[in-house]
């Protein structure tokens, strides 16, 4: 029987910590998470394969994942508006089970412009759980568990970003990059599966008018706030270090005077489980001293990563990852639940804040993350950490205005 605890935000009753339903929810949505990000991110290991497949320059073989971002970016700012209509659970259902079989179909596409058309639409039906995510955990977990329930889904993400790269890349290694992909649908099938059985439905969701005029008032409302603009930025600049570093470091590692497989190379992706720790790990220590207080750690940790990379020793190239890979989902593990809580202490729709929060992030990756590919080809890899070190400084000035934000209270 499922324990639950009075919210005083909803009125109604909600998950607490510790019950069957609370860990029902946590386990489906890490498992969520992780199916999402998995097929997201399946084609970046295999980015030197593909160069050398289609005979495509570095900055061309990064619209695999680019494209996707970029999709996924337009396509939050609808499922935002429309899972305020149809519910979150139902979104996440169609959105998990969709992703799978494009991420299928991707492993046999014809041709390079099969694969970029079939990688656009994985991105579009990627965005029911993203952009409902933080809404569905808000509104059903009891508010004493917020911090740490985002940072355990973003924990998902991370993993799954992970297991995106070191699926495919081994088995690409073997059988070839079809084989890597299909490698990687299978997997989120079968996370869709755990999910359609473990998810709670929701509760506490109150269907809201979609009609174009509510959908602009909410629009302006989450673009009004200092603070949730600040977000955005926050949110877009600190994905596209991630993806520019992680995409120049592809073609870094497998050049000379490294010359690593492309299933070596996906090795150092393991540091992405010190993102999961992170995200965890911040969101509790959150839930104690404040997001303002905690978050500029993160920032410390990832932009010294960055800087680290410069080395040309192996070890230290490694290090610096795992440095910046915990900095960043530090980050990005506390803003992403911050924005739905401001949202809501603000009166401001947190679906389609959430949305706004997510399209500035994929934007972010698809822009810079291409950006990176360009900067590795003309400049190399000094040319990367140059483009992660504004991104990241800019990152610092977002933190500065968060903090001389006045905070929101609840009302009593």
């Amino acid at each position: 029987m499922t324990t639950t605890a009075h919210s005083s935000d909803l009125g109604e009753t909600t998950h607490l910590p510790g019950s069957a339903g609370y860990r029902r929810v946590m386990v489906a949505m890490f498992l969520a998470g992780m199916a999402t990000f998995v097929v997201l991110y399946d084609v970046q290991a295999l980015l030197p394969d593909l160069a050398r497949a289609y005979a495509v320059t570095p900055a061309r073989a990064t619209l695999a994942l680019s494209l996707t971002t970029a999709a996924l970016a337009v396509a939050l700012l609808v499922a935002g508006p429309v899972s305020e209509v149809v519910g979150r659970t139902r979104l996440i259902h169609l959105s998990l089970w969709s992703a799978s079989v494009v991420a299928l179909a991707c492993a046999v596409a014809p041709s390079w412009e099969w694969l970029l058309a079939l990688r656009t639409l994985q991105g579009i039906t990627l965005a029911g759980l993203p952009a409902v995510a933080t809404a569905y955990l808000r509104e059903e977990l009891h508010h004493s568990a917020h911090g740490r329930a985002f940072g355990l889904y973003i924990g998902g993400t991370a993993l799954g970003g992970m297991a995106g790269r070191i699926v495919t890349a081994p088995v690409a290694d073997v059988a070839g990059w079809r084989w890597g992909l299909a490698a990687a649908g299978t997997f989120a099938l079968v996370c869709a599966a755990l999910v359609a059985w473990l998810l709670p439905a929701s509760r506490h969701f109150s269907p809201r008018s979609a009609g174009f005029g509510s959908v602009l008032t909410g629009a302006r409302d989450a673009m009004r706030d200092r603070a949730l603009v600040a977000l955005y930025v926050l949110g877009g600049c600190g994905i596209g270090t991630m993806v520019a570093v992680f995409n120049g470091l592809g073609f870094r590692l497998s050049e000379a005077p490294y010359s690593l497989s492309v299933g070596a190379v996906s090795l150092v992706y393991l540091v992405y489980a010190l993102g999961s720790l992170s995200s965890a790990t911040s969101g509790r220590v959150a839930d104690r001293i404040g997001r303002r207080a905690t978050i500029p750690v993160g920032c410390a940790f990832a932009l010294g990563g960055v800087w680290l990379t410069l080395s040309g020793s192996l070890p230290f190239v490694v290090l610096g990852m795992a440095a910046l890979t915990i900095g960043f989902f530090c980050i990005h593990g506390l803003a992403s639940g911050w924005v739905t809580s401001r949202a809501h202490l603000a009166g401001v729709s947190t679906g389609q804040a959430a949305s706004f929060y997510l399209f500035a992030y994929y934007v972010g990756a698809s822009v810079f993350g291409n950006l990176g590919a360009v900067a590795w080809s003309h400049a190399g890899w000094d040319g990367v950490v140059a483009l992660a070190s504004v991104l990241l400084l800019t990152v610092c000035a977002m933190v500065v205005v968060l903090r001389r934000t006045p905070a929101l209270v609840q009302p009593t």
